[in-house]
């Protein structure tokens, strides 16, 4: 255009800019606003509001500010660009200084300022704060508006109050409610993971003669990533495929992960397998299906596979693969794994060292954890509470405990994972005290209320102690109710205290939560059997065999030459299953002999 030698006007410079603004490129942007100011539209509010809005985009609000600040006139646009580009980055200080400025100028809200003030509110999960804007949104007349409705069905969602959200989407005109209405109220049921509503609203959906769209479907799927919801998640793929749905690359990747969360690893490959023109996160997801199965070959495999496609792994494909080498206790592909983000310059992370010391942690070697914790810059409170975790892991409590006082010595505040972690170490080196007062700590210091993972440490701590009946009355007086981790933790301790009386009390509670489970009949019969109570030991598998109730094999897992191989009760499978346990016999031979010569040795010393 300029080569024609055709002026650009006031209706050119907004396109150009938000060219820029999609890209977004900086240096377009300021060659972009170099011709606007030699233009003699450099005073145009029309022109000065999209390069205010470019900036936004281009991520500069300090250069967006600036030029926002030199409009004369500014009309309600110009301070919502400017509006929506603080809540985007969650400066509620910046925005709340913005909209007092706005209402001493005589400018009034309209629905384009309360969407991008909910949207500040969801970003922060700020429940209190998108109630005020809510009501807000109310007083000023914008709540009949279907796009402001649709917003705050997805704020009330993320902020975890699916009630609201349900009492806004009701609110909704049925004449008025457009797909994107529909979408954000499965979009709320698919935060929650609530499967079952998520597929009631959809049929809903399609009898009020609503066409599903890609969001829809990707929304239902997201709905169903857990193990209880794979018959939904199925249920939706097949309406996906009469849609048409299926040929977006977007559904497919949200298919495998549906499929892998869901624990169906086959069908996630098959439709991995299916996928064309595959993206970095359609190998992610795959891999990180076979990750959280902690089957480390074939992620392993698909790992080089993606390499040798073109694909250059991310954060995300090497956090995967650091977690499954912690899960199966992978030290060597760990550490290629470190080697690897070396080489490819990822070590700088913070969050890959933090996942690297808590895989070596994991596998055993604390002194790697410990070597690279010591050597990584810019240590955050996850860093830390990763060390801490790790020496706790692996016996190393006054560590763990010398590193929390450091830590609070540094000025650090720790969260309630850094507070598991020390009680933890407390309760597994048996420190009573030491572990009321790290407890103390954290509900009288730091006002942490403390989580159900916190009050079982406590419990665990005061069993292992003998305290039964202090850990009883601990766990009656908690503000939350007792899950069967706790119940299980004090059931162990009486195993362990040969305590008959409150071993049946806690028997039955946890019969209560979860009369499927086998732990609870297991522990209990081997407590019976501990004091010769073999009438309760027959009993309780009586009770198990009358519920049907059974009890999985143990499994073990062990890496050789980079293969794990996995091995079960009772199993003899394994192709060289005859060699191995012929091998076990021979030592089984040498110990008792060692043990029959040592019998000898002990008479003849006599």
């Amino acid at each position: 255009m300029k080569q024609t030698h055709l002026q650009p006007n006031n209706l050119t410079f907004p396109f150009v800019a938000k060219a820029c603004a999609k890209l977004p490129d900086l240096i377009y942007s300021q060659i972009i606003h170099a011709r606007v100011a030699k233009s003699p539209f450099q005073s145009d509010i029309y022109v000065q509001t999209a390069l205010v809005d470019m900036y936004v985009k281009c991520g500069r609000l300090d250069y967006a500010h600036h030029l926002f600040e030199k409009i004369p006139d500014r009309d309600l646009t110009a301070w919502n660009v400017m509006l929506v580009g603080f809540a985007h980055l969650g400066l509620i200080d910046k925005v709340a200084i913005l909209l007092y400025q706005m209402r001493l100028d005589g400018i009034f809200p309209d629905s384009v300022t309360i969407i991008g003030l909910t949207q500040l509110g969801s970003g922060l999960e700020d429940l209190k704060l998108v109630n005020a804007i809510h009501c807000f949104g109310i007083r000023i007349g914008v709540d009949g508006d279907v796009s402001v409705a649709n917003t705050w069905v997805s704020a009330y969602a993320k902020c975890g109050d699916l009630g609201m959200a349900e009492v806004v989407f009701g609110g909704i005109d049925l004449g008025l409610r457009t797909v994107v209405s529909w979408n954000s109220m499965l979009s709320g049921y698919a935060y929650c993971e609530e499967s079952v509503k998520a597929a009631g609203l959809y049929k809903l959906m399609l009898f009020d003669g609503i066409r599903p769209d890609v969001s829809t479907i990707l929304s239902l799927l997201c709905s169903c990533m857990r193990t209880d919801a794979l018959y939904h998640g199925k249920a939706i793929h097949c309406h996906g495929v009469r849609l048409g749905c299926v040929f977006n690359v977007s559904v497919l990747n949200t298919l495998i992960s549906m499929y892998s969360k869901c624990g169906d690893i086959e069908s996630a490959r098959c439709v991995f397998d299916s996928v064309r023109d595959r993206t970095c996160v359609s190998w992610n997801a795959i891999i990180g299906g076979y990750a959280e199965k902690g089957d480390l070959d074939e992620a392993l495999a698909l790992f080089r596979c993606m390499e040798a496609a073109g694909l250059k792994p991310d954060i995300v494909t090497l956090l995967y693969m650091i977690s499954c080498c912690g899960q199966t206790g992978s030290l060597e592909v760990g550490r290629w794994i470190n080697n690897y983000t070396i080489s490819n310059s990822q070590i700088d992370n913070v969050t890959v060292c933090n996942a690297l010391i808590e895989m070596y942690a994991k596998c055993g070697s604390i002194r790697d954890a410990r070597e690279l914790f010591c050597t990584m810059q810019g240590k955050t409170v996850v860093s830390w509470t990763s060390m801490i975790s790790g020496c706790a892991l692996n016996g190393e409590f006054k560590e763990a405990l010398d590193l929390f006082y450091l830590m609070l010595e540094l000025g650090l505040k720790p969260n309630h994972i850094t507070f598991l972690a020390v009680l933890q170490a407390c309760n597994h080196a048996g420190l009573l005290e030491k572990g009321w007062e790290c407890f103390d700590l954290m509900t009288k210091v730091h006002r942490i209320n403390p989580g159900l993972d916190h009050y079982s440490c406590m419990a665990d701590l005061l069993g292992r102690r003998g305290k039964l009946e202090e850990a009883l009355k601990f766990i009656e007086k908690m503000p939350l109710k007792p899950d069967a981790g706790i119940w299980g933790a004090l059931l162990c301790a009486c195993k362990n205290h040969h305590n008959v009386e409150i071993g049946e009390f806690v028997t039955h509670r946890l019969f209560e939560l979860e009369p499927e489970a086998a732990a609870p009949y297991v522990e209990m019969a081997n407590l019976y059997a501990s004091v010769g109570r073999w009438d309760g030991v027959a009993g309780i598998r009586k009770l198990m065999k009358g519920n049907q109730v059974t009890k999985s094999a143990g499994q073990s897992l062990i890496q050789v030459n980079g293969k794990i191989h996995k091995f079960t009760v009772e199993d003899r499978s394994h192709r060289e299953g005859h060699l191995i346990y012929d091998m076990l016999d021979a030592l089984a031979s040498l110990l008792k002999e060692e043990k029959d010569s040592l019998v000898v040795e002990g008479i003849m010393g006599k």
